[in-house]
């Protein structure tokens, strides 16, 4: 005998209002979908580095003969590594499966239903989500529609006291600009906890983790996936003051990383030889493609201090380019929202793929 149950019914209402966010097919889906070789495609979609990881990562996971064993909960290692990296102590330092899981650590332990989150669209999407699945009241202050810089003081006027975080990045996914300390400071005298997420920090060198000692309510958080090549691995890690970090860690997965991920990290940290050439190589490859987008009269991109651009399209629709793009074996992200209506992300590849970029958009612009 059959019976039927109302999930929906039983699924919480937090869940019910969320949206589902597809992030873009990998190399090897998008290789079988378009029926290119995975070298004929330049994946300028998802802000990853097109020079991989470092051979050293590489070598030490090939050599590691210990996996029969449970990871290092403490991450010791990493976090003496990284207190070297960020100049902040190792006491401070939380990792995690990316910067969304420590995001959502942070809902765990400040955020009850209807206490409220202030972001500044355009911004990415799991900041509304996680806030949603909290149960919490998102306030949305835009950003200014010209500079894409935070509004200061409209973002102040919005903190109450049911205001628990402020949470932005700099640089800004998908506006690739920065918040200043200045401004920060400014932000964080509103006694909420703020979150800046420096995700992107390698490819800007400006940050707000001298100031994590500073003050009670500054949070700054940080990834390995797109500086390190390490984007298939998950890893994030925050800088956090110690009345916020000793509640975290008691919520936190007992093994929330794994020993790959530790091992990963600890090598890419160890070998900045080699990622200081690849961020140069980046950093100038972007100031190229900046320099050949703006030629084209149907492409409006901004500055960046990331490793991406934002572009506008100006003449045409924004999706129909990026569906042409795709058959030339170019993928780039397409973004339509409110704040964003028709524009393009473009991640910095290599010399060949802003090449094979530009071919194709200069053929295009004769009958847009």
């Amino acid at each position: 005998m059959a019976f039927d149950t109302d999930i929906e019914a039983l699924v919480r209402p937090e869940v019910l209002g969320l949206e589902s966010h597809l992030p873009g097919d990998p190399l090897n889906v998008a290789s079988r979908r378009l029926g290119l070789e995975p070298d004929e495609i330049s994946k300028l979609d998802a802000n990853e580095n097109p020079y991989g990881c470092s051979v050293r990562v590489q070598e030490l996971l090939a050599s590691f003969d210990q996996y029969h064993l449970n990871p290092d909960s403490f991450q010791t290692g990493l976090r003496m590594r990284l207190e070297n990296y960020t100049g902040v102590k190792h006491e401070r330092i939380l990792l995690a499966n990316g910067v969304s899981e420590l995001i959502d650590l942070m809902m765990r332990v400040f955020v009850r239903p209807g206490d409220e989150i202030i972001i500044c669209p355009p911004t990415v999407h799991y900041y509304r989500m996680l806030a949603g699945l909290a149960g919490a009241n998102v306030v949305e202050v835009p950003r200014h529609p010209d500079s894409f810089q935070l509004q200061l003081d409209k973002v102040l006027q919005a903190v109450n006291e049911r205001t628990k975080l402020i949470l932005f990045g700099s640089p800004n996914n998908p506006t690739g600009n920065t918040t200043s300390p200045a401004d920060l400071v400014k932000l964080l005298k509103s006694r909420a906890i703020v979150i800046v997420d420096e995700s992107f920090y390698e490819f800007a060198g400006i940050t707000a983790a001298g100031l994590v000692a500073e003050f009670d309510n500054l949070v700054v958080l940080r990834s390995f996936s797109h500086w390190a090549g390490l984007a298939g691995f998950r890893i994030g890690y925050g800088l956090f003051p110690q009345e916020i970090y000793k509640h975290l860690w008691k919520v936190r997965p007992i093994f929330n990383l794994n020993t790959a991920q530790i091992l990963a990290a600890e090598a890419a940290l160890d070998d900045q030889r080699h990622y200081a050439s690849a961020l140069s190589w980046l950093k100038s490859e972007r100031g190229r493609l900046y320099r050949q987008l703006r030629k084209l009269n149907f492409l409006q991109p901004y500055p960046s201090q990331a490793n991406f651009l934002l572009c506008q399209v100006v003449r045409g629709n924004a999706f129909a380019v990026k569906k042409r793009l795709e058959r030339s074996g170019i993928l780039v992200k397409h973004l339509n929202s409110a704040e964003l209506p028709n524009h393009l992300r473009i991640s910095v590849g290599r010399p060949e793929d802003t090449d094979r970029l530009m071919r194709s958009l200069l053929a295009m612009a004769e009958d847009i």
